[in-house]
């Protein structure tokens, strides 16, 4: 008889934010497919070090056929890109670290 297989490991939940108060998440409000450029021959919306707006587009989740572009809606600049472009993100997972203004 086989061995029954081992469970998979729940993923780590990222870091929390809260261990520096001026540091927040931007997440994804949808699931769908995450893309971090407008098209694949212009450059990112948003890299390490850019600063942001509440209303500046951070990036676009692909969902159901529909590219939706995703804001910021906090003031700051960006400190870690926490996805790969063409990846899969579920609803409220983070995708960017952002350091408050």
């Amino acid at each position: 008889m086989a061995a029954a297989p081992a469970p998979l490991a729940a993923p780590a939940p990222a870091a929390p934010a809260a261990s520096d108060p001026s540091i927040r998440l931007v997440t994804s409000p949808m699931v769908g497919t995450y893309y971090c450029t407008p098209s694949p021959e212009n450059p990112p919306f948003v890299t390490v070090g850019s600063p942001i707006k509440a209303d500046s587009v951070v990036c676009i989740i692909e969902a159901m056929k529909v590219m939706n572009e995703i804001q910021a809606e906090i003031s700051g600049t960006v400190v870690e890109c926490l996805v790969a472009n063409g990846t899969s993100v579920e609803f409220g997972q983070p995708l960017f670290r952002v350091k408050v203004s």
